[in-house]
């Protein structure tokens, strides 16, 4: 939709004939006119060059803070009310601020107080501000705009229309169809949400509880995160839910939000949480946020969620009986991971996505070996078989190819699950299992609350290991046909003109 930019006009204070009404109004309407045809003619999307998102992200200012407010009406078939403040620093000199949006309409666009213009580029605001912003200021842009799950039902994120309420789930380019920001995970930041809805919903978020205000028929919850994150991974259910707290390791406040009616029947299922970091903890060293817990949604959405805190899970997983028991468990490890790798150690481009999902089916995978006996060389060989076949559908793992026209979340293939954790397996069995687990604490130690690429796993790798391992590294990662695997000389890729069997766990992202 174009979005329409407000007009200034600006009179010389020098002597000019005087005009009639009619004259002046004809000059005026031409005036607002010719503005809205400039603003839109010179206005254009923008991206920060992601090789699989280009027009994602934008150029020339660092988010430090966003300030959420969504007011919901009491039903999921209607916009939210929404006003969104971005706190940045220009990071070049600006005449314009792009911002990524759509399936909002936007009300009114203020930088620094004062009113701007603002109109629509592909998904993109674009805004001018009343005056340009010079390299290494500090700016506030507030837009009052609608945020509408109708619009977004037939994407593959933003709101998830649950039969009791909303959720999110943005990765990999949906946060801004919920709100206007920089939506790409290079630039993280903090968050603090407000959200109003009518008596009898329940409300969480990102990071922890600041306050909750009732006024008359509404509540108005408040949260804050305390730790940077991507947008990506931004979170907020409301329903009719019930919060169950419990105890984590040292004290950590974990807390689920489930269904009211179902609380009694995943119980069972939540109560392993805590024995969950714990053995994450054992492997790769502190949890790194205040707080984590399980989010199930009514809903139908094929995939479970990393949001930061507070997992997205379909509540179908833990009441059907579809998946065994120790699967299930080892999908609740898979997004537990990713709060280390993914949320906490974000990607510095979604060519790095493996990172994000090699690390989370590599724990997956060795907390099924080592709970429920499952060999992980069993699973490492038979992804090792169907290698070749991953990578000639979609890309080696350091080098995805982009996701199918209209199909964002085909991204997310088995090269970059077991196809990168095979990687995972391949440097283990090259560097030994001491340098390795000492590779994976160092890992998220050193980039914990900031964003890492491929090339920095491999400098470090190189560091831990005492060698470089950046030509065997690189070949598991960027070659089209997988490399022999070291220690296990006999296993054999199968013919990748042939279809590979799909890896059971295609529900986790």
């Amino acid at each position: 939709m174009l979005l329409t930019p407000r007009v200034t006009l600006r009179t010389r204070s020098r002597t000019r004939p005087r005009l009639s009404r009619h004259r002046k109004a004809a000059l005026l309407a031409s005036a607002a006119s010719l503005c809205l045809l400039a603003a839109s003619a010179q206005a254009q999307p923008l991206g920060i060059g992601d090789r699989l998102f280009p027009y994602l992200g934008n150029p020339g200012y660092d988010v430090v803070l966003y300030d959420l407010s969504f007011t919901y009406p009491g039903s999921n078939e209607k916009p939210l009310q929404a006003v969104t403040t971005i706190s940045a620093r220009t990071t070049a000199d600006l005449d314009r601020i792009n911002l990524d949006f759509a399936h909002g309409t936007v009300q009114s666009v203020e930088v620094d107080g004062h009113p701007a213009d603002f109109t629509s580029a592909g998904e993109d605001l674009v805004v001018t501000p009343e005056h340009p912003l010079a390299e290494g200021s500090w700016t506030r842009i507030t837009v009052k705009h609608t945020s509408d799950p109708v619009a977004a039902k037939d994407q593959d994120g933003g709101w998830v229309r649950t039969t009791d309420g909303l959720a999110m789930a943005n990765q990999a380019d949906a946060a801004h169809l919920v709100f206007p920001c920089n939506d790409h995970p290079s630039d993280k930041a903090m968050f603090t949400f407000h959200v109003t809805a009518p008596n009898g919903y329940t409300v969480v978020a990102n990071g922890l509880p600041t306050g909750e205000e009732q006024t008359g028929d509404t509540t108005t919850w408040t949260y804050r995160t305390r730790h940077p994150m991507a947008t990506e991974l931004a979170q907020v259910s409301i329903g009719r839910s019930t919060v169950l707290h419990r105890e984590g390791p040292h004290g950590l406040a974990v807390r689920d939000v489930v269904p009211s009616a179902d609380t009694k029947a995943v119980e069972p299922w939540l109560a392993r949480t805590p024995d969950q970091i714990a053995w994450m903890e054992s492997k790769v060293g502190p949890y790194p946020f205040e707080t984590y817990g399980v989010l199930m949604a009514q809903a139908s959405t094929g995939f479970e969620l990393e949001t930061q805190t507070l997992s997205l899970f379909e509540k179908n997983l833990f009441t059907e009986t579809i998946y065994p028991k120790w699967y299930i468990e080892s999908i609740m490890v898979h997004e537990l991971s990713h709060q280390w790798f993914g949320d906490s150690v974000s990607p510095r481009t979604w060519s790095d996505v493996w990172l994000n999902e090699g690390h989370a089916t590599w724990y997956e995978a060795l907390y099924a070996e080592e709970t429920a006996h499952r060999p992980m060389a069993d699973r490492m060989k038979a992804a090792y078989a169907a290698s070749d076949s991953w990578r000639a559908a979609g890309g080696p793992p350091g080098l995805p190819k982009a996701a199918a026209p209209g199909q964002k979340i085909s991204l997310f293939r088995p090269n970059v699950y077991d196809g990168a954790a095979l990687v995972l397996y391949a440097l283990r069995q090259e560097i030994g299992q001491s340098a390795f687990e000492r590779l994976e604490r160092e890992w998220v130690q050193e980039h914990r609350d900031s964003t890492a690429t491929t090339a920095d796993f491999i400098r470090l790798a190189s560091t831990v290991s005492g060698r470089d391992l950046s030509g065997f590294l690189k070949g598991w990662l960027y070659d089209e046909k997988t490399p022999p695997m070291p220690g296990h000389p006999d296993w054999k890729a199968a013919d990748p003109t042939k279809s590979a069997k799909p890896a059971l766990r295609h529900r986790a992202r």
